[in-house]
Order: C-alpha cells, then sequence, then structure tokens
C-alpha cells in the first residue's frame, strides 16, 4: 500500500493484528558509506562558509586590519625581490637575506609607534651585540687556545645575565624590552660562531639585511595608510568622553522612571547604557599607546613632544568617574526600590545635575576632538556646582519633609521613635544616588583640571570669535533647562 505524504512516498504494509508499519528501505553498505561521506563534506563546508563569513565581518567592521595585512604582505613581497633577482640575490650575500624577512615579519605591527619601536630596537640591539660580539672574539682569540673558550662561555654568561635583568627593570622594560632581547639573541648567536672564518663579515651582512627589512618595514608603514598609535591614543580618549556622558545620562533617568517602565527598559536594555565599561577596561590600551606613541614623529596636530604622559592622567580621572557611574549604575538595579514620593521630591534637582554633569563631559569630548580650549567650559562647570548646591539644599530638607508627609497618616498613639526610624530607611536608597551624583561632579571637575592641563601643555589653540562662544554657550545652556522642566 503505498502513501504519499509531504510530497514524499511512504510505503506500509499491514501486520496480523490489523494495524500497519512503515516500510523502511535496505541500505546496502555503498550507500550508507556514501552518506556518510555527503553529511561530512557538507559540514565541512558548511564550516568553510562560516569561517569566511566571520573573516569578512571583521573585516568590514574594522578595515584597517585588512589594511594591514595587505602593507605586510607587499613588505614580504619586495623583501623576496632579494632572492628572485639575481643581481640583488648576489648583492646582498645571498642566503644571508633571510634575515630581512624574518625581520619583517617580527617587527612590523599595525601602528606606526610599534614599527618603530620594534625597528629600532632590532636595528641598535644588533649593531651593540655585533660589536660586541666581534670584540669579545677578538679578545678571546688573541687569548691562547686554553683561554678562547674560558672568555667566551664567561662574557656569554655575564652579557646574557646583565640584559635579561636589565628587563625586569621598569624604565627599560616599558621602552627598550624587545631590544634587550635581541641583544641577547645577536651576542650569543655571534658568541658561538667563533669557528666562523669571517666573523665580522657575516655580522656586517646580518646587520645590513636587518637595516634593508627595517628600512622597507618603516617606509610602507608610513606611506600606505598610515596609522599613527598618537592619533589612535587620542580617539580613544574623545570617545571614552562620548561614552561617559552617555552612561550617566541613562543610568540616572533610568533610576527616575516607574517601574512598569523601568522593568520593559531592563529587557530591552541598550548597550550603549555600558559605554562606562570600555573606559574601566582601556588602561593597558591607553598605556601601550601612550609609550609607542613616544616613538612616533611629528604627524599631523601633534607635535614631536607631544604630552602624551598627561593622556594617561586624563584617562585614570575619567576611570574614578567610570567607577562612580558603575555604582550608579547598582542604584538602577538594586532590589530595593525608594518611595515614588520621595523619588518625586528629588527628581528635579537629580536630573538637572545630570544634565549638566553629562554636557560637562560632552563638552570636554568636543575639546579634545577639536584641539581647541573650550570657551563655555568654566560656565558649564559652574552650572554644575550650583546644581550640586540646589541638590544638597534639597536633601537637607528632605527629612523634614517626609517627616511632615507622613505624620498626618499616623496615629497619635504610635511612638515617636517609630516616626524618626521610619524615613531613614526609606530615603537611604535615594540619598546613596545623590551622594554619588554629587561625588561623580567632584570626579568631572578632576577631569576638567586634566585636560585644561593636557591643552596648556599641548597647546591647544583658543576659540577666538565670539560669536561662536556664544553660540556654544546658548546651544549647551539650553538643553539642561528643557530637561528640567
Amino acid at each position: 500500500m503505498g502513501k504519499e505524504l509531504l510530497g514524499k512516498l511512504e510505503w506500509r504494509v499491514n501486520v496480523p493484528d490489523g494495524t500497519s508499519d512503515r516500510l523502511e528501505p535496505e541500505f546496502g553498505p555503498v550507500l550508507k558509506v556514501w552518506l556518510g561521506l555527503k553529511s561530512l563534506l557538507e559540514g565541512f563546508i558548511r564550516k568553510i562558509w562560516k569561517f569566511f563569513k566571520k573573516a569578512w565581518d571583521i573585516g568590514v567592521a574594522e578595515p584597517k586590519k585588512v589594511i594591514h595585512g595587505v602593507k605586510v604582505g607587499l613588505c614580504i613581497s619586495i623583501v623576496s625581490l632579494f632572492y628572485y633577482m639575481r643581481p640583488l640575490y648576489e648583492g646582498v650575500a645571498g642566503s644571508r637575506t633571510m634575515w630581512a624577512i624574518m625581520t619583517v615579519v617580527v617587527v612590523f605591527e599595525s601602528t606606526i609607534g610599534s614599527t618603530l619601536y620594534k625597528c629600532i630596537n632590532r636595528v641598535t640591539a644588533t649593531f651593540l651585540a655585533g660589536s660586541l660580539g666581534v670584540g669579545v672574539h677578538w679578545v678571546a682569540s688573541h687569548s691562547g687556545e686554553n683561554l678562547e673558550h674560558v672568555i667566551l662561555g664567561i662574557s656569554v654568561f655575564l652579557l646574557a645575565s646583565a640584559a635579561t635583568f636589565s628587563r625586569f627593570i621598569p624604565s627599560i622594560k616599558a621602552r627598550f624590552d624587545y631590544g634587550a632581547m635581541i641583544f641577547v639573541l645577536t651576542f650569543s648567536l655571534i658568541s658561538v660562531s667563533y669557528r666562523e672564518k669571517k666573523l665580522l663579515e657575516f655580522a656586517c651582512q646580518r646587520l645590513s639585511t636587518i637595516v634593508i627589512g627595517t628600512s622597507l618595514c618603516i617606509f610602507i608603514s608610513m606611506l600606505f595608510c598610515p596609522i599613527w598609535a598618537g592619533t589612535e591614543l587620542h580617539q580613544l580618549i574623545c570617545r571614552n568622553f562620548e561614552k561617559l556622558a552617555y552612561s550617566l545620562d541613562e543610568i540616572v533617568t533610568e533610576y527616575f522612571k516607574d517601574e512598569k517602565t523601568l522593568k520593559a527598559s531592563d529587557e530591552n536594555c541598550n548597550k550603549r547604557i555600558l559605554g562606562y565599561k570600555c573606559v574601566l577596561n582601556s588602561k593597558a590600551t591607553e598605556e601601550s599607546m601612550a609609550n609607542l606613541a613616544r616613538w612616533e614623529p611629528a604627524h599631523g596636530r601633534f607635535n614631536f613632544r607631544h604630552p602624551w604622559k598627561q593622556y594617561l592622567k586624563t584617562g585614570a580621572s575619567m576611570r574614578d568617574c567610570a567607577y562612580c557611574i558603575e555604582t550608579l549604575y547598582s542604584c538602577v538595579n538594586s532590589e530595593i526600590r525608594a518611595p515614588p514620593h520621595l523619588k518625586k521630591h528629588l527628581k528635579n534637582m537629580c536630573m538637572r545635575l545630570r544634565s549638566t554633569s553629562s554636557i560637562v563631559l560632552e563638552e570636554l569630548g568636543i575639546t579634545m576632538k577639536t584641539m581647541t580650549k573650550s570657551a563655555t567650559i568654566d560656565i558649564l562647570v559652574a552650572e554644575m556646582n550650583f546644581a550640586v548646591q540646589e541638590l544638597k539644599s534639597a536633601l537637607n530638607s528632605l527629612p523634614d519633609h517626609v517627616l511632615t508627609s507622613q505624620s498626618s497618616t499616623l496615629d497619635a498613639s504610635e511612638d515617636v521613635e517609630k516616626i524618626a526610624t521610619t524615613p531613614f530607611t526609606e530615603i537611604l536608597p535615594l540619598t546613596t544616588l545623590v551622594y554619588l551624583l554629587i561625588e561623580n561632579a567632584t570626579k568631572i571637575e578632576r577631569i576638567v583640571k586634566a585636560v585644561d592641563e593636557l591643552a596648556a601643555l599641548a597647546e591647544f589653540k583658543p576659540v577666538a570669535d565670539k560669536k561662536t562662544i556664544y553660540r556654544q554657550s546658548m546651544v549647551k545652556l539650553t538643553p539642561a533647562s528643557n530637561q528640567d522642566v
């Protein structure tokens, strides 16, 4: 009996008890093997497709990574010409050109600062280690066969130990760690090559090939789509200002929403609210970029002796503010809720302080992005401090307000102690938020001082147009009043 089901033909057989069973086809061993191989092949193709799709998404999201890969491939292709072209192969000592390719692979980094850091360290360490190695070899060769191995062994032990220990010194580790490692490697290789008949020629050839590789790396990294570590650090600080301002603005707004609205917003939480976490996690990146930016020449709006260390101070001040905002966010997610009438009493003042604080952060971000001294920052900070004083006054009047509102609802027979203790437990969650907002305003003032120091050291240009100053002040101050209303 044949039965067509969902577009497929299904065969069933009748059994003696009156029911029917499905008739399963019998597969031979060859067919089973083929089906197994087919499923494996399909799974392999799906994994390859997912891999290429993920790689494509990364390239679209961060094109700088694709550019870096192209630049490395171009540099290695140019170095490979020393092998492919006979005149170049014979002119650069043939097989020694392998060091040039190894140099390109090792020292070519994504930013110009990191590339210069490795290139300069590698060339300098190779030159010093080669000079010392040749000098020690000359002394050992003129000391007799009995002392030759002893002098070489002692020199390797002492210099390798001293160079390795120097990598633990903070000042050397920050700027010359890679050079110390290359020094140990090069000196050891030259020392164990004492049987080479032309040791000086060997050292010079290696140094020349390394110079060729590092020169090509520097040339290509600076000429084709340059990526400056200093610019990356500057843009990172600017983005962090925007993230702090948005997080502070949205977190306080979330706190004063109704419970129903708050639950709905918790389910659809915007990831941009958690932007302060990027500020907290940027310390290592800032320190690395600031260290690499010192190796870069003057470029764009950054001079040769640009105060990169001041960026670290500014970043540290921003992280203090981010920690405070993180605590504010924990107040939003707390299970202990302040009564609505208490929140209503302080809502306007809290929202005003939130608004003025976020506007100051936005203005600092604009100052950093445009590298011009802000003409309105003093006015904005004064507005923020005034909002702080208003909030403090409202907080001081809160217990009287609560006691007055609740005493009318209590019976005269109730204990006076109950009247005094109940309001404190109710205002505690709200006072925590108010304290954090006031503390955050203090931390923002520290950020303002850090940015002012950076503007003075980096010689930010002042805003000379009075109309622009007036327009900026009106644009910044008007939204705050509107939001308070």
